[in-house]
Formats: C-alpha cells, structure tokens, sequence
C-alpha cells in the first residue's frame, strides 16, 4: 500500500510509475500530489545540486562538506519550492503524466483527489513570509507570478476567466486560480490516464469550514485548503493552531477513515464511491457529515479553459 499527502502524493505517482516498485504495493492513494505531472531530467536536478553546494559554501569537497554542515545551514539554503522527482533514466525513465497516460505504471487501484481550495494555503503562506496582500491593484502579477512568470497577456486572460467580482476577496480569486491550473485539472488528466487501466475511485475534499492548521488568520477563509483534509485521516497533536472537528465533521472524518480503510483492504473504497470513468466521471465528495457524489468538478474548476490554455 503506498498512500500519503502533497509531496508524499507525488512520490507516491513516482512509485506508480517506476520500474522498480513493480509489484512492491497492491493499492495506492494518492492526496493532492497531481500538482507536478511533468519532471526535469537528471541534468537539470544536477545542475540545482551543484547551485546548492556552492551557495552552502561546498562547491568542492562537496560530499564531505554537505555532511559537515549543521542542519540550520542546510535549511537556510534550501530551495522553498522544495524538490521533485527527476528522471534519470532508470528510478524514474520518463516523467509521470505521459507514463500514466500510455498505460506504463503499476496496474494496482488507485485512490485519489485533491481538496477544493488548496492554492489559499499558499497565498496565506506567502503573506506570512513577507509577501504581499492579493490586492485589486496586483492581482494580474500575483497571477504571473502564481504560475511562473506568464507574460503580462497571459495573465490578464486568466483574470479575465477568473473576475474579482466573482469571489469575495482578490485573495479567494487568487486561489482558485492556482487551485485549478496546479492542483485540480492536473488531477482530471491523471484520473482519466489512471481510469483507462485500472480502477480509479477519485474524490475532492470539500469541507468549507474545515479547521486550518498550519497558519494564523490573513482576512479570508481558508475554505478546503492544501493538507487540510489530513486532520480528517489522523490524529494531529503538534500543529502550530490546533483546531477541533465539530460533531459532523466527525462523523466525515469516520467515513473517510473507513473509505481509506477499505481501499487498503479490498482494493475498493466502499458503498457509495463511484468508479471513475473517462466517458462518465463523477467524484467523491467529501463533505460533512456525508459524503456525497459530484459530477460538475471539471466545470467547477474551469478545467476546460486550462485545457485550452495548453
């Protein structure tokens, strides 16, 4: 059973798809980890590598440097878009989304999902590390720059997709801009591959008031955010602003144990989940205190438009 959240999501894609866990899992549960379907090769994660040795003041002797550093030096020289998976050839011989898509990975079932706000933890991120409130003013930027540095065209289509006068603050916007072109129309190209081959159970974690965490307030709701379904699953002591499940949200989080439970077990979620098809595709939703079946996730995510987009 391979089964974990966000990055683990990703690496547990990376482990679909390499050769070398063949028959090593017989399900896999994959939480918010679509968000990177594409992998550098080899020389590109070298090239980083090196960066990072000569900014951390090992460019020779590397190997032994790096070992000596204190861990204080190694995390203030990180990358804090932190790191994927490469291909190289062998661990990993072509990236994820063309492996899943052509049928090449391990045909085993497969859970997986995103949550409905995931990008609003990271706008809140970005303001507790100094960055700017998402403001009217700069939201075509913070657009731009959500996704990479578009050109000033591109990111003005993207708001004109996404209006400010349909969300209820340049924040919310925000994050429903890089919810869907990161995180949930990813996830619909990989449930499409993974559904041709094997049997594919995909849900969306959709708890508007699910407690958040990890971050303190910033003035807009953090809604169904990145990680934010993981509280449902298990026991979180030591968090930063601890939260309590009400009475329904309890009881969610007794069905989707349950659900995780029967996936691990028998390969299958349990009554109520419907199989993902391509022809007909339909999600779990997970709300409180029921879940519930939902069929509009690809409108709702504007996943047409980023299809377009390319």
């Amino acid at each position: 059973m391979a089964a974990t959240c966000s990055a683990g999501g990703l690496s547990t894609l990376a482990q679909l798809v390499s050769p070398g866990a063949r028959g090593l899992f017989a399900r896999a549960i994959v939480e918010s980890g679509t968000y990177a379907l594409n992998q550098a090769p080899l020389a590109t994660a070298e090239t980083a590598g090196a960066a990072f040795a000569a900014k951390a003041g090992c460019a020779s002797n590397t190997a032994a440097c790096l070992r000596s550093l204190p861990v204080s030096t190694i995390l203030g020289n990180e990358s804090v878009a932190g790191y994927q998976p490469d291909v190289d050839g062998s661990v990993l011989p072509q990236s994820i989304g063309p492996a899943l898509a052509s049928g090449q990975f391990s045909h085993v079932p497969v859970m997986i999902g995103t949550n409905h706000d995931e990008w609003r933890l990271f706008v809140g991120l970005d303001q507790l590390i100094g960055g700017p409130p998402v403001t009217a003013a700069n939201y075509q930027t913070e657009i731009a720059d959500t996704l990479g540095g578009l050109p000033a065209s591109a990111a003005a289509a993207i708001a004109a997709e996404y209006p400010l006068s349909d969300y209820s603050s340049p924040s919310v916007a925000l994050g429903a801009v890089g919810t869907d072109a990161i995180f949930a129309c990813p996830a619909l190209t990989a449930e499409k591959s993974l559904s041709a081959y094997v049997p594919t159970y995909a849900y969306e974690f959709n708890d508007e008031n699910a407690p958040e965490l990890s971050l303190p307030p910033f003035g807009f709701p953090y809604g169904a955010a990145h990680a934010s379904e993981i509280q449902y699953l298990f026991t979180l002591s030591n968090t930063p602003y601890p939260g309590t499940l009400t009475a329904p949200q309890q009881d969610l989080a007794a069905a989707m144990q349950q659900d995780w439970t029967n996936l691990a077990k028998s390969g299958a979620p349990g009554y109520g989940w419907p199989r993902f098809s391509g022809a007909s595709p339909a999600w779990r939703s997970l709300v409180p205190p029921r879940p519930q079946t939902e069929t509009d996730f690809a409108a709702g995510h504007h996943c047409a438009f980023w299809a377009a987009a390319g």
